[in-house]
């Protein structure tokens, strides 16, 4: 912990008073150099807040060049999104980076047709939960969810999911089949890379699609057999929420119509451990050890 001055709002900023800043795995990245851009040092991580701006609107916004733990914390007035009394600063959060990357997943890289199966990998994290529900929204016929424990899978169930199973590699394309009833899946959404990427293009089907958008095993993704991907007419592709939020009617819009889904109690962001701002560490910690499910906060 440190006392730095609080920062100074620069043209078409506001400072926010912050109520609650979102903890996502982007920030350990960061924080180990291995994110791109690595960030000049001394550098305050965070990318997600929820507050009061200068003119008393509550407001959720995006920082991504950092600066979020804190408390205080100075945002693009065109990240600044208005929140609804009937949205608590943790949903709002898990709506933000991991609700924007679910939505675009499904809508842009997966491009899901009513009736696919989609497979959910890591389904009890932020993204994943939010996933399994948005892609039931969208029209899936079938939600497979992975999981690295029991508890998890059973979260994942709780939350829409048709079918739960677990997430190791060995084994993983005949698990996704069996729970497909035999068939292989339309669409794999994959986080955790390494062996389990390798293993997800296994089980899928004529035009399938697997979409890469996290790494969180920290292991080499295996090179793409590209002859493998002919031979099915697979697409690998990956995805970054930040070039995404480029296009136009990409991030207001998507929020608060998650928003509305929110107040009309359709989509239930996964909420989970609270930390105060001097446990940023165990909560960096947790998430790291997958201990955690749904959104990490810390309460400045």
């Amino acid at each position: 912990m440190a006392d730095v001055p609080d920062p100074v709002p620069a043209s078409g900023q506001t400072l926010v008073e912050v109520a609650a800043a979102g903890v996502n795995f982007a920030d350990t990245s960061r924080i180990a150099g291995t994110y791109r851009p690595t960030p000049p040092l001394p550098f305050i991580p965070g990318t997600e807040v929820v507050g009061r701006a200068a003119d008393g609107r509550r407001v959720l916004a995006t920082l991504f060049e950092g600066g979020g733990f804190a408390r205080r914390a100075a945002v693009d007035e065109a990240s600044a999104v208005e929140v609804p009394a009937g949205v608590s600063d943790a949903d709002a959060l898990a709506l933000l980076v991991q609700g924007l990357t679910a939505w675009h997943l499904l809508r842009g890289s997966a491009r899901l047709s009513a009736g696919e199966t989609v497979v959910v990998n890591a389904a009890a994290g932020g993204v994943g939960s939010l996933l399994i529900q948005l892609a039931k929204h969208f029209g899936a016929g079938r939600v497979i969810a992975t999981a690295s424990t029991p508890a998890k899978r059973e979260v994942a169930l709780s939350l829409g999911a048709d079918a739960a199973v677990s997430g190791e590699a060995a084994g993983y394309p005949s698990r996704i089949i069996e729970a497909n009833g035999g068939r292989p899946a339309d669409v794999v959404l994959d986080a955790v890379g390494g062996p389990v990427f390798e293993a997800a293009l296994d089980a899928l089907g004529n035009f399938g699609r697997l979409v890469t958008y996290g790494n969180a095993s920290r292991q080499p993704r295996p090179p793409v057999d590209l002859d493998a991907l002919t031979d099915r007419n697979l697409a690998v592709c990956g995805f970054w929420l930040r070039p995404a939020l480029a296009v136009p009617g990409a991030f207001r819009e998507p929020l608060e119509a998650m928003f509305e889904m929110v107040t009309a109690d359709t989509l239930k962001p996964l909420t989970g451990a609270t930390y105060p701002l001097s446990g940023v560490r165990q909560a960096f910690e947790d998430l790291l050890a997958r201990r955690t499910t749904g959104k990490i906060v810390l309460l400045p």
